[in-house]
């Protein structure tokens, strides 16, 4: 199979495009597959991949050509997974950050210099899924654990499970729906960030005809990364899923040049 990333060929230059794929394989290797083969309708093809309940066979991931893929450690199943991609690695340092659970990850990303062009080095991406559960606050991770305060670019996004009047405007929700949902997006403007989503724009359609489609896919992005996003979307087909393929997508900002130096002479 032909390795599409090699397009990316020149260590020194700025990747024209910064594509972030997230979905909920279901536990399938078919999903798996039909969602990295559809990375050829992209203009760019990602640069990481966060999958929420992958498929695995005695805790090891599936592999696709021109990715690494890594996911929590053992004892019990990984959750959620990060696929990077060899190019980015290649060109910029990757290393992973590993939380009390099985459930939550995340990939740090650093350059040796400005980071697009900003006054940041480092970028970091963390997929989290959160399970429903009977006790308070009904979701397996708390939100204080899922959203802390960074000084550097964080994009946290995951299917959190959760129904909000802010990603889902036209659904009708139950009072225990707001109320455990707002907890969590409490969290989020605490530590200042905002919802990437396009509102009504649904990332999950049950395989019953009786289910509402629904916004389970949340991406936030915190105040230092704002400045390098370019698009949030669903544009991959269906793969098989009930859940809807999302792409985030960082654009770097123009490169800032330095001030010139006043050099002529003084008639002060």
């Amino acid at each position: 199979m032909e390795n599409f990333f090699t397009r990316y060929t020149d260590s020194s230059a700025v990747f024209p495009s910064f594509p972030i794929v997230e979905h909920n394989c279901l536990g399938s290797w078919d999903v798996f597959l039909s969602l990295f083969h559809s990375f050829t309708m992209l203009s760019h093809p990602p640069l990481l991949v966060a999958i929420q309940d992958p498929p695995s066979r005695s805790s090891v991931l599936p592999t696709f050509p021109g990715f690494m893929s890594f996911a929590p450690p053992p004892p019990g199943r990984p959750w959620v997974a990060i696929y990077v991609s060899r190019t980015l690695n290649q060109h910029l340092s990757c290393s992973t950050v590993f939380y009390d659970s099985s459930e939550m990850l995340s990939v740090d990303v650093f350059s040796p210099e400005r980071l697009f062009g900003s006054t940041h080095r480092s970028l970091r991406v963390t997929s989290v899924y959160l399970l429903c559960t009977n006790r308070p606050p009904y979701r397996s991770r708390l939100p204080e654990r899922v959203l802390s305060f960074l000084s550097y670019p964080h994009l946290v996004l995951g299917d959190f499970n959760l129904h909000h009047p802010l990603a889902d405007p036209c659904r009708s929700l139950s009072e225990r729906e707001l109320i455990i949902s707002a907890r969590y997006f409490d969290a989020v403007f605490n530590v200042l960030y905002h919802l990437l989503n396009t509102p009504v724009v649904y990332t999950r359609f049950p395989f019953d005809t009786i289910s509402r489609p629904s916004v389970l896919h949340l991406a936030f992005e915190n105040s230092a990364l704002s400045p390098l996003v370019s698009s949030w979307d669903t544009p991959l087909p269906s793969t098989g899923s009930d859940h809807v393929p999302c792409v985030i997508t960082l654009k770097p900002p123009a490169i800032m040049l330095p001030p010139l130096l006043h050099t002529g002479p003084s008639w002060t």
